[in-house]
């Protein structure tokens, strides 16, 4: 390739939006050469025979509207490695604005215990063991895929986390009472699959990802009875919100006696988060 960022951006054009493949052609670079952005930019490297065969694969999972998360088998989060791959969905920018939203609201000195609800990667847990090292952090997911995969990023990232198998909406009791509670359940109602990319419907696990139009504030409900009972004084509730749904949640948590509500809009201006103090 004589040109091989512009060659490989070219080619990425005919599945993503030109910024996008410009984007994902750095990406890739990036990772197969081990190079810099700034040196991908400017065309500091050589490329040997394998790393070209490579450049070549991945290009063709990419045909085939594989995220380049998954192709590359990692993301960054909040300024830290993770692995990716179909064990769980990719972690997105909105929960790592829910991430921030968290720590900037808590110090370490006022948290003891954490309970990541329906963790998937484990980009919320770890992130917050990460910043919180005082912090006794617990992660659960129904999902032993992803549970597997959120211990490999506990591991990498060098923190402690006890990771539970259950399903929480048949789960009433964990014997702890936490400081912070927070979750990114699923909430992107089955009719919303028809404007959803293919990188998304075709790779990421939809136990993840929808609820049913019947009962679409589900996970918030069992969650929101389950904090009423394990919330220590001056705990917090964080929950990541389908957009459509601000003002139900509310209401449904006015319900179950909470008063200090807040929603938070996310950097497109979307209600994407919702904040609970007891």
């Amino acid at each position: 390739m004589s040109n091989t960022l512009s060659d490989i951006n070219s080619l990425l054009q005919a599945i993503y939006p030109r910024r996008e493949a410009g984007a994902v052609a750095s990406l890739l670079l990036q990772k197969i050469v081990g190079a810099s952005a700034s040196d991908v930019l400017l065309g500091n490297f050589e490329l040997s025979k394998v790393q070209l065969q490579n450049i070549e694969m991945a290009l063709e999972r990419l045909k085939l509207n594989e995220p380049i998360q998954y192709v590359l088998g990692q993301t960054e989060f909040c300024g830290l490695p993770f692995k990716t791959d179909k064990r769980a969905l990719i972690p997105r920018p909105e929960t790592e604005e829910l991430v921030s939203w968290v720590l900037s609201l808590k110090s370490n000195a006022e948290v003891r215990v954490v309970l990541d609800i329906c963790t998937g990667s484990g980009c919320i847990a770890v992130t917050l063991a990460k910043n919180l090292p005082d912090a006794k952090v617990f992660a659960l997911d129904i999902s032993l895929d992803a549970l597997s995969l959120a211990q490999e990023n506990a591991v990498l990232n060098a923190v402690q986390i006890e990771f539970l198998h259950c399903n929480i909406l048949k789960t009433d009791d964990l014997g702890e009472k936490f400081d912070i509670i927070v979750s990114n359940p699923p909430y992107v109602l089955l009719s919303e699959k028809q404007f959803m990319r293919p990188n998304v419907l075709d790779y990421e696990p939809e136990i993840a990802l929808f609820v049913s139009e019947e009962n679409p504030l589900i996970f918030y409900e069992h969650i929101a009875h389950f904090a009423q009972k394990h919330l220590n004084k001056n705990g917090c509730l964080f929950f990541e919100i389908n957009q459509q749904f601000g003002n139900q949640i509310v209401e449904l948590l006015q319900k179950y006696q909470f008063k200090n509500i807040e929603l938070k809009k996310d950097i497109s201006g979307n209600d994407r988060m919702c904040l609970i103090n007891s």
